[in-house]
């Protein structure tokens, strides 16, 4: 027999979604909603449709109770459990993919996630999620960048689905402001937890506090519990973010070097590190580290890989840096690159030209 699939979600104020998500979402044989406040008619919607809702206000947010609270929706036959929010939709087919794949053992599946689109069209950041789980074997824990945790002692296995396929596409007008005070929160209840103080420390320096910044960074890098160097290297970048709107350079450059150690096999800390020497007119530094960064071939789908370091944009610095040291052969082999990857970017073509006129007069001259 199939098993029963419920997606369950909160929502609050996202009437301009919901058409979308829930068009995407009924191939599930339940669909659940917790409404937290919404005033703009999302709640009413949902009814509508038929999805199973409730509304519940709080006093104090926090989005572990919250998706807590709406799993307390999900009929008790249900099988597999799918969260997702409501400015986020699936592509067509993922619960048949789901039902025909899913195991006994199962507990959580990953599946690819695209975060973001560039203006274009094109995907950007693209990472494997996994908010799809067995049914009574996990809750939520954290304020805000809540997660799954399981809920029974048994072994449940983890399930790769890179076939289906969720996007989101959000409302960029909403503010952040809540998070801080709720990842502040979230440090306060589990000071030794690594991945909500490397949040933490991100939040603060998306609000502007680069010292407070530069010191939770710091004090994510010293917990013993930081293992994953991609994260590590990370919180480096970002303290090189920090020292570069303090305007300390000397800090900035030393950041991005110890990004490079801490994790050497993904190309941000590079791209970051050539982008400082570019800045600094250090043409030659920046060719060199933009080069080496270019040996990087496999892209690691994590919510910290950059889209920039995979399109035209290295190959345009790097021949921008080429043609100011000399290396005109260089300078139009990686222009021509840069257009391959973005082949209706008229600056780039113009850069050819002027590549391309400057090789042939010098060679006219010899």
């Amino acid at each position: 027999m199939d098993k029963k699939i419920c997606v369950y979600a909160i929502s609050k104020n996202e009437i301009k979604f919901v058409d979308r998500w829930y068009n995407s979402v009924k191939e599930a044989d339940y669909v659940c909603v917790l409404d937290t406040g919404s005033t703009d008619g999302t709640y009413e919607k949902f009814k509508e449709l038929g999805v199973i809702t409730k509304q519940k206000k709080y006093k104090n947010f926090r989005f572990d109770v919250a998706r807590n609270d709406s799993m307390a929706l999900i009929p008790p036959d249900t099988d597999i459990c799918v969260c997702i929010d409501i400015d986020e939709y699936f592509e067509a087919g993922w619960a048949k993919i789901l039902r025909e794949n899913w195991c006994e053992n199962t507990g959580r599946v990953r599946y690819r996630y695209t975060w973001n689109f560039n203006p274009d069209g094109s995907e950007g950041v693209v990472f494997m999620a996994d908010k799809i789980h067995k049914a009574g074997a996990y809750n939520w824990k954290y304020p805000v960048h809540e997660v799954l945790s399981p809920t029974t002692s048994g072994k449940l296995e983890f399930l790769d689905l890179p076939q289906i396929q969720l996007n989101h596409k959000a409302d960029n007008t909403k503010s952040r402001k809540s998070y801080l005070p709720l990842l502040e929160l979230s440090v306060k209840e589990n000071p030794q937890d690594d991945r909500n103080m490397h949040y933490l420390g991100r939040e603060y320096m998306f609000a502007g506090e680069y010292d407070k910044a530069i010191e939770t960074l710091n004090r994510h890098l010293n917990l013993p519990s930081a293992n994953w160097d991609i994260e590590r290297c990370a919180s480096l970048r970002y303290i090189a973010k920090c020292h570069k709107q303090k305007g300390e350079k000397v800090s900035q450059e030393s950041a991005l070097f110890r990004a490079i150690l801490e994790c050497n096999y993904v190309r941000e800390p590079y791209f970051e590190l050539g982008i400082f020497y570019f800045e600094q007119n250090e043409f030659l530094k920046a060719a060199f580290v933009f080069s080496e960064m270019l040996k990087i071939e496999n892209r690691y789908l994590n919510y910290m890989s950059a889209p920039i370091c995979w399109g035209s944009a290295p190959y345009d610095y790097l021949s921008i840096c080429y043609f100011q040291i000399g290396e005109l052969k260089k300078a139009v082999s990686a222009i021509e690159t840069a257009i391959k990857l973005s082949p209706n970017d008229d600056r780039l073509k113009q850069n050819r030209q002027i590549f391309i006129d400057k090789f042939n007069e010098l060679n006219t001259k010899d």
